[in-house]
Formats: structure tokens, sequence, C-alpha cells
């Protein structure tokens, strides 16, 4: 059992950054894979990216690879979305999952736990 709550979002012109962070509580984060994903409005939730459970592997999306970075800080109970390079098309809702499984998958139906969300707008 593991609760998750996403902090960080908010408005930024294209081009700028924004850290996310995921702070996990109940057990502790180190037992999962952890995910993230987003879904803009009208749209369907998109895999962003996951990271293994010891940080040593991680997986992105196409559309995110190389601006993206996805990294665990087990001490903290933490896991982080860096984004760089944001473009308006990045403009959704991110939530963190954990997956008590080891895949790192893109599929959320394959995911335990999620947090509520926070939104990025990413203006032109």
């Amino acid at each position: 059992q593991v609760q998750l709550v996403e902090s960080g979002g908010g408005l930024v012109q294209a081009g700028d950054s924004l850290k996310l962070s995921c702070a996990a509580s109940g057990r502790t984060v180190s037992s999962y894979t952890m995910g993230w994903f987003r879904q803009a409005p009208g749209k369907e939730r998109e895999f962003v990216g996951a990271i293994s459970r010891s940080g040593n592997n991680t997986y992105y999306s196409d559309s995110v690879k190389g601006r993206f970075t996805i990294s665990r800080d087990n001490a903290k109970n933490t896991v982080y979305l860096q984004m760089s390079s944001l473009k308006p098309e990045d403009t959704a809702v991110y939530h963190c999952a954990a997956n008590w499984g080891w895949a790192m998958s893109p599929r959320s139906n394959e995911y335990d736990y999620w947090g509520q969300g926070t939104q990025v707008t990413v203006s032109s």
C-alpha cells in the first residue's frame, strides 16, 4: 500500500523547465516500479516514462525522450520528473503511478496506485 502526491506544476513559457515531485507515504517507494503519465483535455492518458526500483534503468516515450528525465531518491521516498525544453503540446495533468511488478510498462492498467495529478501549462 502506498499513497502518492504530485507537486511542482505551474504555468511556464515554451522552452522553460520544470521539475515535478511525487512524494510517497505508506510502504517505501523502493518496493515499486514508478511511472509518469499525462492527460490533456479531451485526450487519452499518455505514458511519459518509467523508472526501475533501483533507479538504474529508465524508459521514455518517443515524444519526451531527450527532454525529460525521471529520477528517484528512495531515501527521501520521492520520484522526480525533470522536464526541459517544454513545448505547448506538453500541457497536461501529470500523474505519477506505482507498479508492484518489475516491468516498466507503458500501460496504465498495469499500475496499482496513482497520485491526484499536478497541472502543467506551457504557453507559446
